[in-house]
């Protein structure tokens, strides 16, 4: 692809918008569409088209990235008058949040109506765009994905190509957020506890901060763990986080705080004993989840 392209830009919420601007910033032509024409202002103003329709702003380019709230309303626009018909020859990038599924359905419309398709998941907020190591997930055809890749690497430099099954993205950004999410679960009962013994909590979260690039390695041991499915204890064997949880969970009630996150955790940890994981490395939790519910 040449330097400089012409790029539709649909959905202009904040992630849409920061989107649309760092390629005006690059100098690339963008044409944009909201449901809400006035949220277009400001990117007009920094030279931008507002198409009036979602049709016309796939016909504006040959390349169309697409940003909004969820797959719902990314459904309703595709399936606005045109533009279905405008998608022919297209290429439709997809970098709203949705599930496996939700990728594999919109590959195959993008099909039916001649389009080639690719599926991303940016793990970024909008103020961390643009940057060097700013993370996005990408899947989809591989010649596809290499020609445009220097268009998407305007929006950050972290791009990994999960591979051609364009449901690769979805899922390992399901993932993902599923660690960030069972981390920040662990944190704020972490901060309860630091609150009922008169900690800082900000403290405790610089404290947090200090130890999360070693947490981070340890991780990544525990993957590999898993995929080599070696269990033998090599760094943290499992039953010494079956006593911690239940350590957890005990000061949670002597302290009157909530203790339903480590009610869970330490009943997985009890059940992982049970089954008798205890002696195996920490990982080996793995085989409990595996098992049908």
């Amino acid at each position: 692809m040449s330097n400089k392209q012409k790029i539709t830009v649909i959905g202009l919420g904040s992630m849409g918008a920061t989107i649309a601007r760092l390629y005006l910033e690059q100098g690339h032509e963008v044409t944009v569409w909201n449901r809400s024409a006035d949220k277009a202002a400001p990117l007009v103003a920094q030279g931008a088209v507002l198409a009036d329709s979602a049709a016309a702003a796939v016909r504006a380019s040959r390349v169309v990235l697409m940003c909004v709230y969820d797959y719902r309303a990314a459904d309703a626009i595709l399936g606005a008058e045109g533009v279905a018909a405008a998608m022919d020859g297209r290429l439709l990038v997809q970098l709203t949040t949705g599930s496996p599924q939700d990728a594999r359905d919109a590959q195959a419309w993008a099909q039916r109506h001649g389009a080639t398709f690719l599926e991303g998941a940016i793990q970024a907020a909008p103020e961390q765009m643009g940057q060097g190591d700013t993370p996005i997930l990408m899947s989809g055809d591989e010649p596809v994905f290499r020609a445009v890749e220097p268009l998407l690497a305007v929006l950050g430099g972290g791009i990994v190509y999960l591979g051609e099954k364009i449901s690769n993205a979805a899922a390992m950004d399901l993932a993902t957020l599923s660690t960030i999410y069972g981390t920040m679960l662990g944190f704020l009962h972490g901060a309860r506890v630091a609150e009922s013994e008169g900690f800082d909590v900000a403290e405790f979260g610089r404290i947090v901060a200090g130890i999360m690039p070693t947490f981070a390695g340890f991780l990544q041991h525990e993957g590999a763990v898993i995929q080599s499915g070696d269990f033998k204890i090599s760094q943290s064997p499992m039953r010494i986080s079956v006593e911690a949880t239940q350590r957890i969970l005990q000061t949670a009630r002597e302290s009157g705080i909530n203790s339903e996150f480590p009610a869970f955790a330490a009943g997985l940890f009890q059940r992982a004993d049970a089954a008798g994981l205890g002696g195996e490395e920490l990982a080996a939790l793995i085989k409990l989840l595996r098992a049908p519910n």
